[in-house]
């Protein structure tokens, strides 16, 4: 992919703030103190942590993250020089730090993006000469690397990106206007919606965190993006003036959206708590007296259906309301209903990282796989350069760490350019050692400017140049620590090598498809649990109502129906987000048709529907007819089913051939209309799914869509 002129002027200005730090380190400390070691540290701290460390942000926060990581690398430095006593001190070691540093990615990108300059501290000091003599001057040498990156990144800073607060409250602004009369086009909602994707975030915006703030900031654009999506399609499906009762209920959506967004900017002037809720249930309560009326005064079904819509958004709207309230306070003004979806809201930020933590420890998280396949290599790698006694085994190390990725043929594509670039470059480093000799002045004027050289040009021309370029500001700085030959760059190409194929064979032998088999599994979990959600939903809806607000509700035999259970539902869609979110990042692979995407929203349609279709039950004293409730029950049931066929699919499970025969029913009454338009938004939602895995091979393929004919089912 060729850079924007955007990123080439980021990847310019990271390579000077990065050269300028380990120079301002590295000259003084070996000519003026005569400290080599020292120097050696400071030439590498800013390398490792920012050039080989991906720390998103700006520079503030980028500083911020170099400083609070500065007391864990000099414990891992400590660490690396006292094992370095035995080979097999110094694997376990780096069997233990290579797993925890890898998995602090479920904390988020921020120390994802620092984890592997923190296994560089250990990784450096950890190789022989055991000399816990010098261990003073390692962490000099590291302090003063990382605290002049860190002065560099606020001297010479990337402009800020706009706050996940700020885009949501964006977002809430353009439904604010979409929801008033005049609106926006579909097009543009669901334009403002798409900007919400995290993937179009930058990752230091990201709310990835396990705290309440960042979890309600990831809800809450997923409740702003419904709701745009469900503006746009109620002002494609319905382009008419609302009816009254309607066009009230959208105008206090449109004043909870404005008021929303101010609140996120400001901290100040929340909405009034409850007032939504209170719109909302007396809006059912009157489509329930009007659809009770005499047959000639009832509402037609086509306002019906377009009253539930808006009803449903107005849901999604009180979403968005309730976590605007935790990200600004870290907890809710109000009462946050449904609480299951809200699980989070009342939990210490200890108890949510220990959740956090508990449910990435298992080999179907993509995060736990990726700690263990870097562990393993990376002890490996300690292991092979210790045995066969490499020198600058550190190499070994490094290649491992830089060049391995989630598949086994993006790591061979990485291998094969580096070993290319790193021959050309052990060539002309050679070539270089030859020429100037032990002139150490020469080498010392050529380290500045070869390091601004390969530190802007490597991330712009690929793998292979910077591998080859970075042998050379290798070459240039051992140089002027020690005597060398031309044999350093044959030890460097040695090592590379080796590294390399450590790095292959592990990619080979551990999850070698990578996020892709996992995204599968993850995703035909998520909609199995999800699914069984449909049915119990129904039967909570078809049950009837006790007492004029609702109430206790009890089935015929006398016992109440099953609550739905969601807890189990959003722990899948975590794990499914998260392979999904690793594989969006590797290369794309035979399926590249499959829609995620679309599984995570109808995941997330079931979810929400279970929640917030029982809590509005303002029905009938009778209940449904038996003719409704037949069809709801047995649309519900080939729901389930569709959704097993799909999953089953996904997994290569044996499919067996099923047609889609929703059954007919009587005209829908404000009861099962919303039930109905539920469950045919999940139906359209699946449609979607199926033609993304299996395209229609014939103009025979039957749509999957509840039937809306007004005959009575039969049987």
């Amino acid at each position: 992919m060729i850079p924007t002129g955007q990123e080439r002027a980021t990847i310019v200005r990271r390579a000077v703030r990065v050269a300028v730090a380990a120079s301002a380190g590295f000259y003084p400390l070996l000519y003026g103190a005569g400290l080599p070691v020292m120097a050696l540290y400071a030439l590498f701290a800013p390398i490792a942590v920012g050039l080989l460390s991906p720390v998103p942000g700006s520079g503030r926060q980028r500083a911020s993250v170099m400083l609070r990581a500065l007391p864990p690398a000099l414990v891992l430095a400590t660490l690396g020089t006292l094992l370095a006593v035995e080979t097999w001190t110094a694997v376990g070691g780096m069997l233990a730090v290579g797993f925890v540093l890898a998995f602090a990615a479920v904390g988020g990108p921020r120390p994802a993006g620092v984890a592997p300059g923190l296994q560089l501290f250990y990784i450096l000091a950890c190789f022989p000469p055991y000399a816990p003599g010098t261990l003073g001057q390692r962490l000099a040498g590291l302090t003063i690397g990382v605290l002049a990156l860190a002065a560099c990144e606020l001297l010479l800073p990337e402009p800020p990106a706009a706050t996940y607060r700020e885009r949501l409250a964006r977002a809430l602004g353009e439904a604010a206007r979409g929801a008033a009369p005049g609106g926006v086009p579909p097009e543009k909602l669901r334009e403002a919606g798409a900007r919400l994707r995290l993937a179009s975030v930058p990752p230091a915006e990201r709310p990835a965190g396990a705290g309440r703030t960042d979890r309600a900031l990831e809800q809450g654009g997923r409740a702003v993006r419904r709701l745009l999506d469900q503006l746009a399609t109620l002002a494609e499906t319905s382009p008419t003036a609302p009816d009254p009762a309607s066009a009230a209920l959208l105008d206090r959506v449109s004043e909870l959206c404005t008021t929303c967004a101010r609140y996120l900017r400001t901290g100040t002037g929340p909405p009034v708590a409850g007032a939504l809720e209170e719109a909302m249930r007396g809006y059912q309560a009157e489509r329930v007296r009007l659809a009770s009326g005499p047959p000639g005064e009832r509402p037609p079904v086509a306002v019906l259906r377009r009253q539930s819509q808006v009803l449903a958004l107005a849901e999604s709207a009180r979403m968005a309301e309730i976590t605007a309230g935790i990200a600004v306070h870290g907890r809710p003004t109000e009462p946050a209903v449904p609480r299951r979806l809200f699980w989070y809201a009342e939990l210490s930020t200890p108890r949510l990282w220990a959740r956090r933590v508990a449910g990435n420890v298992t080999f179907r998280s993509v995060l736990f796989q990726n700690a263990l396949r870097t562990a393993l290599g990376l002890a490996a790698a300690r292991a092979v350069a210790g045995s066969l006694d490499l020198s600058h085994g550190f190499w070994v190390l490094l290649a491992v760490l830089t060049l391995g990725r989630t598949t086994a043929g993006a790591t061979w594509q990485a291998v094969r350019q580096a070993v290319a670039g790193n021959a050309a470059g052990a060539l002309v480093a050679g070539a270089l050692l030859i020429g100037l000799g032990p002139h150490t002045d020469a080498y010392a004027a050529l380290l500045a400017p070869v390091m601004l050289v390969a530190f802007a040009l490597g991330p712009l021309l690929g793998i292979a140049y910077a591998q080859g370029l970075f042998t050379l500001v290798v070459a240039t700085a051992f140089a002027q620590i020690e005597p060398v030959t031309w044999r350093l760059s044959e030890a460097r190409m040695i090592d590379v090598v080796t590294g390399s194929v450590i790095g292959l064979l592990c990619g080979l032998l551990a999850w070698p498809a990578g996020a892709r088999r996992e995204v599968h599994r993850a995703m035909a979990e998520l909609l199995r649990v999800c699914a069984e959600l449909v049915p119990v939903t129904a039967q909570a809806l078809l049950t009837p109502a006790v007492g004029s607000r609702g109430g206790p509700q009890k089935l015929p035999d006398g016992s109440r129906p099953a609550e739905p259970q969601t807890l189990p539902g959003v722990h899948r869609l975590r794990l499914a987000e998260a392979a999904y979110a690793q594989y969006r990042t590797e290369a794309p692979g035979e399926d590249t048709r499959t829609d995620w995407h679309a599984m995570l929203i109808a995941a997330n349609h079931m979810l929400l529907g279970a929640h917030w279709l029982p809590r509005f039950g303002l029905r009938p004293e009778s209940g449904a007819s038996a003719p409704a409730a037949c069809w709801a029950r047995t649309t519900a049931q080939q729901l389930v089913a569709e959704t097993d066929r799909i999953a089953s699919e996904l997994t290569g499970a044996p499919t067996p051939v099923r047609r889609w025969t929703a059954p007919d029913g009587p005209p829908p009454t404000p009861l099962s209309v919303d039930l109905e338009v539920w469950m045919t938004s999940l139906a359209h939602q699946l449609t979607r799914i199926e033609s993304s895995l299996t395209p229609p091979t014939g103009p025979d393929a039957p749509p999957i869509t509840p039937s809306r004919r007004r005959t009575a089912p039969p049987g």
